[in-house]
């Protein structure tokens, strides 16, 4: 008997059976994680109590082995930005799957990456061409491959506690140094504060500096650009042959309230922009880098340079299908002003509760991508159970407030960096009004225990002995 012949009998018996293995393996979920991947991951989950097993999932809601519903207020750190397994996009990759097509040959043009491509640069009208790869940090690499090329210059530069990705040349514009211990040598590239122009046209000056990367909203700690400064770093840019480079795989797709963030000042055309994350529907891993025609032009001068940046998996057939049905819904749907309507709602509540809370400091955002900041309070009664927090280790308090509002009320949330005292948001774009409503209340019986010292202070005790164990 062949191989051919072999697999198909075992087709045929239908030896492999998803579902039984699941039943049948399901359970040993983080001992497999221990054994075989991260075992940092499931310790850290267990050392806060976030190992739960989570059985399905659907829209912003998924249920745990107890039939318990879960509020998604993370929504896969921004992958699901339709929720769990919308229908309109399930649909699309059974019909893609169904269709048998003959994909990845390399050596043709399929229809679905153009017609993805087409329907992406209509939200951007400044921009010309899409190269298709398989994340965010691909998005970028490819971003920063062909700002170097095109400008013949070596130096990137980036923006202070910025995060675009771990990959090794994501990684040197990266803003944190704790992604980039141990990691040396990086590529050349040089950190300024988000906003300053001084700092930026000093750098410019030494005519070396090919780009500057920047995130509209940061991510981490949530700090969005100050109101012009993306404008008036275009000007400079250009002004010294440098281009500008658009970040928008967390901020894009409608999560701030406009397709794209940058979007939200007026006269900001980026000349390349990098896309992921919600294009993905959840399902299939895609980036996407966006640009002008005449950087194409440039990296692809010549049929020789045809495959001079490429993707094995970039612009597969299940992916392109992904991102088409997620931008017809967020059409047919209106999410971008569904988007800007609930995280108005949302901002706004929990901005009138920082009068009554003296360990909420702020909240900042735009759309649903929301930092809660807390600080140092005003009574002392408070200021020395917050003083031996820092004490311990900065950011311990926000975890703190994200630890119950899962065991207690079933909201997932995360901190926003490492040693930030910020809380993000960042929920599926189609939650609704019940939801803000569910995560208000809990949030505020959160702060109500912390101001009254009850049980959130005990679980800090926890955590300052496992930073202490941990440093």
């Amino acid at each position: 008997m062949t191989i051919a012949e072999s697999a198909a009998k075992s087709s045929r018996a239908g030896e492999f059976d998803l579902g039984a293995l699941l039943a049948e393996r399901g359970a040993e979920r983080y001992e497999l994680h221990t054994r075989y991947l991260n075992h940092q991951l499931p310790r850290m989950l267990h050392t806060i109590g976030f190992d739960k097993v989570y059985e399905r999932a659907e829209g912003a809601h998924f249920w745990d082995a107890d039939g318990n519903d879960h509020l998604d207020m993370l929504a896969g750190f921004g992958v699901m930005g339709l929720g769990r397994h919308h229908p309109v996009v399930r649909k699309a990759l059974h019909d893609v799957l169904d269709a048998s097509l003959a994909d990845l040959t390399r050596f043709d043009c399929q229809p679905l990456p153009g017609l993805l491509a087409e329907r992406l640069l209509a939200h951007s009208p400044h921009l010309d061409r899409v190269f298709f790869g398989n994340s965010g940090t691909e998005a970028v690499e490819g971003a920063l491959k062909f700002a170097r090329y095109v400008t013949g210059r070596p130096r990137v530069l980036y923006c202070e506690h910025a995060f675009h990705g771990l990959t090794t040349g994501s990684l040197s514009v990266n803003g944190e140094s704790g992604f980039r211990d141990g990691f040396a040598p990086l590529l050349p590239d040089t950190a300024v504060p988000l906003g300053d122009l001084d700092a930026l046209e000093r750098e410019l000056a030494k005519g070396d500096v090919a780009a500057l990367i920047v995130e509209p909203i940061q991510g981490k700690g949530v700090h969005e650009a100050p109101p012009g400064y993306l404008r008036a770093a275009q000007e400079l840019l250009h002004r010294h042959k440098a281009l500008l480079i658009a970040d928008e795989v967390q901020t894009g797709l409608g999560r701030t309230g406009d397709f794209y963030a940058y979007q939200h000042e007026e006269g900001v055309e980026p000349d390349l922009v990098c896309v992921a994350k919600a294009l993905s529907g959840g399902y299939v891993p895609v980036g996407a880098t966006l640009g002008k025609d005449w950087i194409f032009r440039k990296v692809y001068s010549s049929m020789d340079r045809v495959l001079v940046h490429s993707a094995s998996f970039g612009a597969n057939a299940q992916a392109m299908a992904a991102g088409l049905a997620v931008l017809s819904v967020m059409e047919n749907e209106h999410i971008v002003a569904h988007v800007r309507a609930t995280g108005e709602l949302l901002r706004s509540r929990l901005a009138a509760l920082t009068g009554k809370y003296e360990l909420l400091a702020d909240v900042r955002g735009r759309g649903l991508m929301i930092g809660i900041e807390f600080g140092r309070p005003r009574s002392l009664r408070l200021r020395g159970r917050w003083a031996a927090l820092q004490a311990a280790r900065k950011g311990l308090f926000a975890q703190m407030v994200v630890v119950p509002l899962l065991r207690r009320h079933r909201i997932l949330t995360q901190v926003s960096g490492d040693h930030m005292e910020v809380i993000k948001l960042i929920p599926p774009l189609i939650i609704d009004e019940r939801d803000v409503d569910r995560f208000v209340e809990a949030f505020t019986a959160v702060m109500d225990d912390a101001h009254d010292g009850g049980l959130v202070w005990e679980f800090g005790r926890t955590l300052m002995k496992q930073a202490v164990v941990g440093r």
